[in-house]
């Protein structure tokens, strides 16, 4: 008998007793330390339970709080009495009621008796750790903390922040370096001996008592002082999240478990029937002396992790809201923006899903209704066309639409009518890719029959909705792929532009365009940007665009002379 527990219990008192008869059937001594919180009649039955059990003893009963000293000191009186009551016992090992073997007790064993001097636990410093949350590294040393983080976390914080402004601290006992690590130790008879009986030890306790949880550095400190040899690495297997909470094992877990190779677990789910029943029933050694490698299953571990924190790119759920700049990407896949072509040409989303192969939709974010390709009223993931319920959240709506149709590359069309609130989130997405002719929105406007005075209203409107978008467009911090033409220079030179943008989308399909898409009839155009200079507006985004007299002279030479693309 070279192997005794120390188990600290205070919930599942049934899944508790499982575990102890398991140690003991495999003739290793159990101490429980059963919280004070539990109740006296749940206590005096698991006590009744294990009466028959010689090899099981009961410590006395300490309130534990999460961070605070009643843990140590539960594990202090387990440890007393497992040295006295056990000679034997060449190895103690900590370990909590919800913890679970996962090899047999022969192996644990065996695998101790070859290393009988050698003290299996994490003991790190500060400096040498990433896992520590809550904002206190090295200060849980240097300040009082009397106050329990979870119960009193006014107090606490309230304290915390007195004695930083004050610049108060505290004096490290002489002789020691404070060391950090998992509470889930296994520690040789000699160096856990030494420990209880240091003459320095109600100096140290002192000290200790008002550390920040001081489970996790009390015997990880002391056994720099009395260890002749230290394995820094628990044989528990206990995996953290990102907010340092223990993760919970369930029985799906099973062969995650197995893999590892570890001697033990937690945190296992008390109703986890089918590890208890897999894991309590294993007798032959068949991992033999191999190796804990909790490293086997770290990769999953940190794929869950980055899956909770980061998510997937472009997915958006109810478990995790998102916070702007906390997105893993903005949206699931590349798609394109166009303002002012299907204004510029005629029948435009038909030319351009021909060329794409694929659909393109219209002005998704029209006032009226969600125009998507071929008149839809339902798209992919069953989004629906109506305008309000886009408009309850414009952001969400692009970014399901994306989610949706990952695979097809989505193409809509843009302009100062449509919904701007989307504007924002286009501009700040590496996956977007927009495209916009300025002023190009006046062309509908100049073939109104409409009361000039309400179409100068509009126009003014537009024009100043359209400056701020491109306002927008051009700030340092867009990260789209952004594309800007003034409508003259586009109407100049159409089809450089347009294979610029379409060599874009389509890079694996490098081919020279040799018909552009129909230009709508420009007739009139600039006599309608003249009329709105007369009725006191200026037409800006429109460049450099002829006036009327010098507008008529080429275009009957283009239409004398056609097009050409060799």
């Amino acid at each position: 008998m070279n192997l005794g527990l120390i188990m600290l219990v205070h919930t599942a008192l049934h899944r508790a007793e499982q575990v102890v008869r398991y140690w003991a059937r495999n003739d290793c001594p159990v101490v429980i330390h059963v919280d004070r919180r539990v109740p006296k009649a749940q206590y005096d039955r698991l006590v009744a339970a294990l009466a028959p059990l010689p090899q099981v003893r009961f410590c006395r009963r300490h309130a534990c709080d999460w961070g605070t000293w009643s843990l140590v000191a539960a594990m202090q009186e387990a440890a007393t009495l497992m040295l006295r009551d056990f000679p034997e016992v060449n190895h103690v090992y900590a370990a909590s009621g919800s913890c679970l073997p996962l090899r047999p007790a022969s192996d644990l064993k065996a695998y101790l008796a070859k290393r009988p001097m050698t003290d299996f636990i994490e003991s790190v410093t500060t400096a040498d750790v990433a896992w520590t949350v809550g904002g206190i590294d090295f200060e849980r040393f240097l300040l009082h903390f009397p106050f329990s983080w979870r119960s009193q976390r006014f107090l606490f914080d309230t304290w915390v922040a007195i004695q930083r402004r004050l610049g108060l601290r505290r004096r490290i006992p002489p002789g020691i370096m404070p060391h950090l690590g998992s509470q889930w130790w296994c520690l040789s008879r000699a160096t856990l001996s030494a420990i209880l009986q240091d003459p320095r030890r109600a100096e140290y306790e002192r000290y200790f008592r008002r550390v920040w949880i001081p489970d996790e550095s009390y015997f990880q400190t002391l056994v720099r002082l009395h260890s002749a040899r230290i394995e820094s690495r628990s044989l528990t297997l206990a995996k953290f999240d990102f907010q340092g909470k223990p993760h919970t094992f369930y029985d799906d877990h099973l062969q995650l478990l197995r893999r590892s190779d570890c001697f033990m677990a937690r945190k296992i789910w008390p109703r986890a029937d089918r590890l208890y029943g897999h894991f309590l029933l294993r007798e032959g050694g068949e991992k033999g002396q191999a190796e804990p490698q909790p490293g086997k299953i770290d990769r999953l571990f940190s794929k869950a992790t980055e899956l909770r924190t980061r998510g997937r790119p472009g997915l958006y759920m109810q478990s995790r809201f998102p916070r702007h700049g906390f997105e893993n990407g903005i949206t699931a896949a590349p798609f394109s923006v166009f303002e002012g072509f299907s204004e510029l040409f005629e029948d435009f989303e038909i030319w351009l899903g021909k060329y794409l192969g694929t659909r393109v939709h219209g002005h998704l974010f029209s006032p009226k209704r969600v125009e998507f390709a071929g008149g839809a009223a339902v798209f992919n993931g069953a989004i629906s066309d109506s305008a309000a319920t886009r408009d309850y959240n414009p952001e969400r709506f692009l970014t399901n639409l994306i989610w949706a149709t990952r695979g097809e590359r989505q193409c809509f069309q843009f302009g100062p009518r449509d919904n701007q609130a989307i504007a924002w989130l286009m501009a700040r997405d590496p996956n977007a890719q927009i495209s916009v002719i300025t002023g190009a929105w006046a062309i509908p406007l100049s073939r109104s029959s409409r009361d000039f005075a309400e179409i100068r209203r509009e126009a003014a409107a537009a024009q100043k909705t359209e400056t701020d978008h491109l306002e927008i467009l051009r700030r340092q911090d867009t990260k789209a792929r952004v594309r800007i033409w003034n409508l003259a220079e586009f109407v100049a030179n159409p089809m450089e532009p347009l294979q610029t943008i379409l060599d874009e989308i389509v890079p694996a399909r490098p081919r020279r365009l040799t018909e552009a898409p129909r230009m709508v009839d420009l007739d009139g155009f600039a006599d309608f940007l003249q009329k709105l200079r007369n009725e006191g507006m200026q037409p800006t985004l429109m460049g450099d665009y002829p006036p009327p007299e010098q507008h008529a002279a080429p275009a009957a030479q283009a239409a004398q002379k056609p097009y050409l693309v060799r």
